[in-house]
């Protein structure tokens, strides 16, 4: 169970108290801090998958509890921003790439009790999903507009990336609902 990709994980759980607590201090660099924490929970997302691979490291445990580990930081993520934010505009497409891992995971689980979790495994479109939402997100919490007296435009880079994935959501949403369709009219 205490493989390294498993730690690697357990380190981005242990994360998400500490980007929630380091985002809303009362501190100026506080969002800058909180982004960039939410930065390397990303990267070791990619990381412990990496290493699970390459070290041969692969379980049951690491295959639960990676995706949990990744639900788990990006809604505590949307929620922030839909707090900082305050608008409908963050909102919205907050709510659908929720709405959209709710209706996945439930969907990825009740196939694999039906052993048939290969018709929904992970496909380019939910990867490109969760790409743009991590970079949408990274910007939209890190508030960045000026970078040392220069314009990066991230804030706003952030807000046409979150409806970028929202949209792929959508798509890959409907791809996964029409991929596993026989098999949940069957079960009928």
């Amino acid at each position: 169970m205490w493989t390294i990709p498993n730690i690697v994980t357990m380190f981005r759980v242990i994360l998400i108290p500490v980007f929630v607590i380091v985002y809303f201090l009362d501190w100026e660099y506080a969002q800058y801090t909180g982004a960039f924490i939410f930065w390397l929970a990303a990267i070791t997302d990619w990381f412990d998958g990496y290493l699970a691979r390459k070290l041969q490291q692969s379980t049951p445990f690491g295959a639960f509890l990676d995706p949990v580990a990744d639900k788990l930081i990006v809604g505590a993520a949307l929620l922030m921003i839909t707090h900082t934010y305050d608008s409908v505009y963050i909102t919205i497409p907050a709510i659908v790439l929720m709405m959209r891992e709710i209706y996945i995971s439930a969907l990825r689980e009740w196939m694999g009790q039906n052993g048939l979790s290969d018709v929904v495994k992970v496909n380019f479109t939910g990867k490109a999903k969760t790409m743009a939402q991590m970079l949408a997100l990274i910007g939209l919490l890190s508030g960045l507009e000026y970078f040392m007296g220069f314009r990066i435009y991230w804030v706003s880079l952030g807000y046409i990336l979150l409806y970028f994935a929202a949209a792929l959501s959508i798509w890959s949403m409907v791809t996964y609902t029409l991929a596993a369709w026989k098999h949940l009219k069957a079960a009928q």
